[in-house]
């Protein structure tokens, strides 16, 4: 990884343009509701993806499928040419696929540097001896860290807020913070689950603003939104989900002309 990336917290890519992530026929069933139905699409690094469409149509049990947290019942799903469907939240975590959630969370004892560095990936002073022993590894890898969570928080405005617990801060500055954990994994893409939503309108503007920049040094994006303005401003492509299916995908402007998006999503023509 070269030193610009590691600064940023994006992992280096490869360098290859098709899709990095890859869902294909993924179905999961709760009982007798089919929650996911043959979901299938791509997204590319370098870009945000917008995932839409109305509550309940799968898109959160879906990031669940890909992030780990459920196990689908059919289908496959590989991310950087490996297949991850079933694979473990931390392993892939560690292979560079992370996600945020829909309501920030956090610890409430710690601080916002706190909260970056406990994210902060190969740490030796996690292992018994070494934080015991205090070796200049740890040390050297503990400053490495503590550079690169000053390093996001200045780059997300967090700075002024960087010794706050997460209970003082703002919502908008909770989900800034959410990006920002996500940042020290050193992700290769990220799967953010209505980060904008609740924010007052300048923070919108601002967490919209870093999505943008973190797709043009190569991260990939999926986002979950609602609000489509934001989805118009922010999103090259566009998938649209309804029913645990896959609908239509495409432009923004291609998506909100079909005619079956706007049956199933915005309720059809007049």
């Amino acid at each position: 990884m070269s030193a610009a990336a590691a600064a940023s917290g994006v992992a280096a890519l490869p360098r290859e343009r098709d899709g990095i992530l890859c869902v294909r026929d993924v179905a999961l069933r709760f009982g007798g509701l089919k929650a996911l139905d043959g979901v299938t699409f791509d997204v590319a690094p370098g870009r945000v993806t917008g995932l839409v469409g109305p509550n309940g149509a799968g898109k959160t049990t879906l990031f669940n499928v890909v992030s780990g947290l459920a196990r689908a019942d059919a289908g496959t799903i590989t991310f950087a040419g490996r297949r991850i469907d079933r694979e473990s939240p931390s392993r892939i975590t560690r292979a560079g696929l992370v996600r945020s959630f829909q309501i920030a969370r956090g610890f409430p004892a710690l601080t916002v540097f706190e909260h970056l560095m406990v994210y902060g990936p190969r740490q030796p002073g996690e292992a018994l001896l070494a934080a015991i022993v205090g070796s200049a590894a740890s040390r050297r890898r503990e400053q490495a860290l503590a550079e690169k969570a000053l390093a996001i928080a200045a780059r997300l405005r967090l700075s002024h807020v960087i010794d706050n617990r997460v209970t003082d801060l703002s919502g908008g500055q909770k989900k800034l913070l959410e990006i920002g954990r996500a940042l020290m994994t050193e992700p290769v893409m990220i799967l953010f689950d209505e980060p904008a939503a609740g924010v007052n309108p300048t923070l919108a503007e601002e967490i919209g603003d870093a999505l943008l920049q973190l797709a043009t040094e190569g991260l990939g994006i999926l986002l979950i939104e609602h609000d489509m303005a934001l989805i118009e401003r922010l999103c090259r492509h566009v998938i649209v989900m309804a029913r645990g299916r896959t609908l239509a995908e495409g432009t923004f402007d291609a998506v909100r002309d079909d005619r079956a998006v706007q049956d199933a999503y915005l309720g059809g023509r007049r």
